[in-house]
């Protein structure tokens, strides 16, 4: 169970990844007016910002999947492996969205959804 709360943490992770690729290396970056800055982007810095959305907008799905495989005793081995595979989802979509390589970053956001369903019914299936 210790790995199943430590990759919930990693996950919850992932918009403060986001955020500081955003932020990293500016000069500009306005802490007075983070959101207001963060609105102003361009490029890769502004894809950066809109991964770290998405990612927020994931989470909640992502973690009720989880709570919902543990309370209907998923095998912790198959529920590992499928958090994992989450992640490392996720991870390949905020790379393709900061490299603008938006046909993969459907793609993979599509396999994320869909690696959320298989957590979710991972208790019976």
């Amino acid at each position: 169970m210790t790995t199943v709360l430590w990759l919930v943490l990693i996950a919850a992770m992932l918009p403060v990844l986001c955020a500081g690729i955003a932020k990293y290396g500016s000069k500009e970056f306005d802490n007075h007016n983070p959101r207001e800055w963060m609105g102003k982007l361009e490029g890769w810095r502004a894809r950066a910002n809109a991964a770290q959305s998405n990612t927020f907008e994931a989470l909640p799905f992502f973690f009720i999947a989880v709570a919902l495989a543990v309370y209907t005793n998923a095998p912790l081995d198959k529920l590992h492996m499928l958090m994992i595979a989450w992640l490392l989802a996720r991870l390949a979509y905020v790379w393709f969205y900061i490299r603008d390589k938006s046909t993969l970053r459907s793609a993979v956001w599509a396999l994320s959804l869909g690696i959320s369903i298989a957590i979710l019914f991972s208790g019976r299936i």
